[in-house]
């Protein structure tokens, strides 16, 4: 290579060089020191952030000062474009706030200048919020609006605002009285636990008021003089969302409290302590749509100054920086019919184990009633139980047979006792000796011959079992139910005592009384029910989360989910001929004593399922009925049989309901 080419040469890395040394020209470091300014803030500490005019301490107490009233809520920052003048720099920082269920969305502008080999940050409270004052901090304030309400068929008040009392010790109306023994006083009048409720009187500030109980104003026993009598008692007058009664669909419709931090952890932001909101049932699952949105405020004020010193300034002495309008709540409509409800919650009050039983109509779906009784505990047996349904699986059966080429008065063989591999079946308790032997199918079903439907398992596979099940709705998703719900259990596959158990509605078949009222109801349709309980599950506010309107309960064992729909739907026909059977369960069967319930003719089965491994086993009792445009499941999960613990609550509920 000659001279003048690697003179060349150098002149072209000297000039690169000054070139590469002229684009930096500090760009790279103000825009780290923006980064990292934005995420200091985004933090809530800017304790190692170098600024200009401000100490990095005393700027980092000053943000905690200013953003207190947003606790324990951080924003999300952003440093946006730099514009970089001769050793200074402006970057915007875009905040970004989640305040309940509302953005709050700004920007600002840093102002950075290099010193030495660093960038400092002008320091202004204008940095944290826009025309922030130096004396000023930020504040919020929430609205809550009411909860709305749970409304039944023809839109009555199931769940609305009902007036109640709180009754408690008011800590400043103490005097000189010992909190602990009013605390004592006071739970021992309204039934409260002395201790727990002494120790928590004992706990709480002086200026506190400790609830004891929150009563009902309408029947409450409790008067205002006896709470006066207790030194620092008193009562408040409010009102709460409530059911007609303590009671009334509980199970089904939920409840309504202040949140717990559970509930607050998983709600992303919309609860904060001191919120409502529902537990368990449709208040639970349409909690965003019953709740609303609260209206929210953030304002800026003049740190220091007592109540009294805003009280005397205009607005309070608060400058609103954002704002959210309070959205309210919208009722949730459902198909319950109060009276119908309230008079299955009554037949069922007398009713020892847990039970229920649901009232829906053939021609819509419509689920006019879903009651547990008192014996379930709190546990939606009505929506959610999981029971082997016994002998209405019958119903299920018998489709199947007619699908064979069977008629009601095919002949079927109904020995007294059956085996089949080694496990010998028998007929229930009481079975008519002349009901044995050859006898018509519409016969074997109204006395509810056991052995006569296994002995058609030959004939009948589980498949089919399976496929007739869900012709009548049986182990179908119900997406217009807009409730949680088993909807039933029917496997596809089993073989040997499995097979035969599945005949008589036992093995691993399973039902909710829902479902046994849905079967029931398709057989009075003509068609599949699809079961309708919340008309309008899609009614959340724009934002709020939406409620698994669809939701099914998922059995306890192993078994299939739901099918998507009906493969092949009943026909009216087919119906037509279960209807007749169904009738002879009244007019020559075991169920005679529906036969004076007024009204349309009632066609029905009974049901007695075995459980557990007592000896002799425990069983569960069923009866299903169709009464003009009506359909009932009764179920007592520890109840004998089926026609004597189940039927008579069967025929007090249609004989009241008309």
């Amino acid at each position: 290579m000659g001279k003048i080419q690697k003179l060349a040469l150098g002149l072209v890395g000297l000039l690169l060089g000054a070139s590469l040394v002229a684009c930096d020209d500090g760009r790279t470091g103000a825009q780290d020191a923006a980064k990292a300014l934005a995420s200091a803030v985004a933090a809530l500490d800017v304790g190692a952030v170098p600024f200009e005019g401000k100490d990095s301490g005393a700027a980092n107490e000053r943000l905690h000062e200013i953003f207190k009233g947003l606790d324990p809520v951080k924003p999300a920052v952003q440093s946006g474009d730099l514009k970089l003048d001769s050793g200074t720099a402006t970057v915007p920082l875009e905040y970004s706030w989640k305040i309940g269920a509302a953005e709050w969305k700004y920007t600002v502008t840093a102002q950075l200048k290099k010193s030495g080999d660093k960038w400092l940050t002008a320091w202004s409270p204008g940095l944290l919020v826009p025309g922030l004052a130096d004396t000023e901090i930020l504040g919020t304030s929430t609205e809550a609006p009411q909860r709305a309400e749970i409304l039944g068929a023809a839109d009555a008040k199931l769940v609305t605002y009902r007036p109640v009392v709180h009754v408690g010790i008011d800590k400043p109306r103490l005097g000189s009285a010992d909190p602990a023994a009013s605390a004592a006083k006071l739970a021992q009048l309204v039934g409260a636990d002395p201790a727990a409720y002494t120790q928590q009187v004992q706990a709480a500030g002086a200026e506190a008021f400790v609830t004891a109980i929150t009563l009902r104003q309408d029947g409450r026993t409790i008067t205002d003089e006896q709470i006066a009598a207790v030194p620092g008692a008193r009562a408040i007058a409010d009102s709460l969302p409530l059911a007609p009664s303590r009671t009334f669909a509980r199970a089904l419709l939920g409840s309504v409290g202040e949140a717990n931090a559970e509930q607050i952890e998983k709600s992303g932001g919309a609860l904060k302590a001191g919120d409502s909101t529902g537990t368990g049932g449709l208040q639970q699952q349409y909690d965003a749509q019953l709740r609303g949105t609260d209206g929210v405020q953030v304002f800026a004020q003049t740190a220091g100054l007592t109540a009294e010193q805003r009280q005397a300034q205009l607005n309070g002495g608060r400058r609103i920086f954002f704002q959210e309008p309070m959205k309210p709540g919208t009722p949730l409509k459902t198909t319950l019919d109060p009276k119908l409800q309230q008079l299955a919650e009554d037949i069922l009050a007398k009713v020892g184990p847990a039970s229920a039983i649901v009232a829906l109509r053939p021609s819509s779906g419509a689920v006019l009633a879903a009651a547990s009784g008192p014996g379930s505990n709190g546990y939606d047996t009505a929506m959610l139980g999981q029971y082997a349904p016994g002998s209405i699986f019958k119903i299920v059966d018998s489709l199947a047979m007619f699908r064979t080429g069977m008629t009601q008065d095919s002949k079927v063989d109904c020995p007294a006792t059956l085996t089949v591999d080694g496990r010998t079946f028998k007929n229930a308790e009481g079975y008519p000796a002349s009901s044995l032997g050859s006898v018509a199918l519409r016969d074997a079903f109204a006395h509810s011959c056991n052995t006569a439907f296994i002995n058609a398992r030959e004939q009948i596979s589980q498949a089919q079992l399976e496929s007739a099940a869900t012709s009548l709705g049986v182990a179908v998703e119900a997406p217009s139910l807009g409730a949680a719900a088993f909807l039933g259990s029917v496997p596809g596959q089993a073989d040997g005592t499995e097979h035969a158990a599945s005949m008589i509605g036992q093995g691993k078949v399973l039902m909710s009384p829902l479902t046994a009222a849905i079967m029931a109801g398709s057989v009075a349709k003509g068609a599949p029910v699809a079961p309708v309980l919340v008309l309008n599950p899609n009614a959340a506010a724009a934002g709020s989360p939406a409620p698994s309107a669809g939701a099914t309960a998922e059995p306890s064992t192993s078994a299939p989910a739901p099918a998507k729909s009906a493969g092949t739907p009943v026909t009216a026909a087919e119906a037509a001929s279960l209807a007749d059977m169904m009738r002879a369960v009244v007019t020559s069967g075991h169920a005679g004593f529906l036969a004076s319930v007024p009204g349309a003719p009632v066609g029905a089965k009974t049901g007695t399922a075995e459980f557990g491994k007592d000896n002799p086993p425990k069983t569960h009792a069923w009866i299903v009925a169709v009464h003009g445009d009506l359909a009932v499941a009764v179920f007592v999960e520890d109840g004998g049989l089926g026609a004597t613990t189940s039927g008579p609550l069967l025929k007090e509920f249609l004989t009241a309901a008309g």
